[in-house]
């Protein structure tokens, strides 16, 4: 019917029942089962849907841009309203989920429950050696406080595979700043148990029930 915000209005305008009740606390518990009607209308929950985007650079993963950039949901044609689970820099590419399962996206961002992302960094200065690649696997030091050790390997030279279990901001960047070797170039190949493979930039797909099963599993 709405977003959350809308929908807690909707509640305090006194324009949603309950059981044939006029309910206005948003906290109140409902199920399928309980008979919520909007404006006298049966309400009954979507659907849920999980899509795989390829981001092209300069796309935002935002619903909608405040300066008039084209974001993640505009590329995915779908009935429902989705949203992107996590985000990724405008500049940076690769694999984004989006979806209208809201607990699903909580667990999968949620840094308590540790799902693994993996980014193709490319980075300047050449080779990386061995001591500035054992500082990320220990966990460098950043300016909000020291990053999670890392895996990380050199899978040619100047360019190395990165797989994080935190979200913070451009963080993978700001990584790679600080063992000397900014980030030219930055995919994210793989979220979870789900990989980029041969999506093309700004192609998608809606994932399948065991797909979404097993991204559960990593946030179990």
């Amino acid at each position: 019917m709405a977003s959350r915000r809308a929908s807690e209005e909707l509640i305090r305008a006194g324009r949603v029942e309950v059981g044939d009740e006029v309910v206005t606390d948003p906290a109140r518990d409902v199920d399928e089962s309980s008979g919520v009607l909007v404006d006298g209308e049966a309400v009954a929950p979507e659907a849920l849907e999980v899509h795989v985007l390829n981001k092209p650079a300069g796309v935002v993963s935002t619903a909608r841009d405040t300066h008039g950039r084209r974001t993640v949901t505009e590329l995915v044609t779908s009935a429902r309203r989705l949203y992107p689970v996590g985000r990724l820099d405008a500049d940076t590419t690769g694999l984004i989920l989006l979806t209208n399962d809201g607990e699903l996206a909580n667990r999968l961002t949620h840094p308590r429950y540790g799902v693994a992302r993996t980014y193709l960094a490319r980075v300047e200065g050449g080779a990386v050696p061995e001591h500035a690649l054992r500082k990320l696997r220990e966990g460098v030091e950043l300016e909000d406080g020291p990053a999670a050790p890392a895996k990380v390997r050199q899978i040619e030279r100047g360019a190395l595979e990165i797989t994080i279990k935190e979200g913070r901001k451009r963080q993978v960047r700001r990584m790679c700043d600080a063992i000397g070797h900014p980030v030219s170039e930055l995919t994210r190949i793989a979220f979870g148990p789900l990989r980029l493979k041969d999506l093309a930039p700004g192609q998608h797909r809606r994932l399948t029930a065991a797909e979404i099963d097993r991204l559960r599993e990593s946030a179990a």
